[in-house]
């Protein structure tokens, strides 16, 4: 049989335990990078500037490039359509892959 005090004591023990592991879980929580996370593909016929430069090598300049293009020229029909925007180059698309994707 627990006495009192060891429960009161053990209580207490489980008490800060859970505090410290709440803690620290919320310390230690990965935090998005700009320009290196994204959850899922990003369309880059629906993505506003802001969305854009969460990409890796997208700048503010480059986005803005993008959203003008798009309006200027119509839907991207393919990824490799960013190549016709200044600025972007095959090595950029290559760092893109995976990141973006054209919805239709």
């Amino acid at each position: 049989m627990i006495r009192r005090e060891e429960w009161n004591g053990s209580l207490a023990a489980f008490a800060a335990m859970l505090a410290i592991t709440l803690t620290l879980t919320a310390l230690f929580q990965p935090v998005p990078v700009r320009g290196e996370v994204t959850i899922e593909p990003l369309d880059i016929n629906t993505a506003d500037v802001e969305d854009l430069t969460l990409l890796p090598g997208i700048g503010s300049a480059k986005a803005k490039a993008i959203v003008a293009y798009r309006k200027e020229h119509g839907l991207f029909t393919t990824v490799a359509g960013l190549l016709e925007v200044s600025g972007i180059g095959p090595s950029l698309l290559e760092k893109l892959e995976g990141r973006i994707t054209v919805n239709e």
